[in-house]
């Protein structure tokens, strides 16, 4: 009966840490895409912008299997750095670039 209730509870309690990914170093964290390659899509607010990335605070990813968070993510086309502003909402496309994450369009 013990081993039951254990093992109950160790199924039903959530990973140590999944309450804490909001503001991760995106970096640090391994993340295996459903989708390999190619251009990924998501919806967010944007909360920081500085020189040549942008940080949002992005829905589910569900190509890339990623919950809600805020990331920073590079920008190498200043046409559309100049298209982001703080607290703005935003659809944007982003591909992987070896660790880092490029937003390639925003509308």
């Amino acid at each position: 009966m013990k081993r039951v209730l254990l093992l109950s509870v160790l199924l039903l309690a959530p990973p140590a840490g999944f309450a804490q990914m909001k503001g991760m170093d995106m970096k640090d964290m391994p993340m295996k895409a459903e989708k390999k390659g190619g251009t990924h899509k998501a919806t967010g607010v944007v909360t920081k912008t500085d020189k040549d990335k942008v940080t949002i605070r992005h829905e589910p990813v569900p190509s890339m299997n990623w919950p809600t968070m805020t990331m920073a993510f590079k920008v190498k086309d200043k046409a559309v750095m100049d298209k982001l502003k703080k607290d703005q909402k935003v659809d944007f496309e982003f591909v992987q670039d070896g660790r880092d994450y490029v937003v390639t369009g925003v509308k």
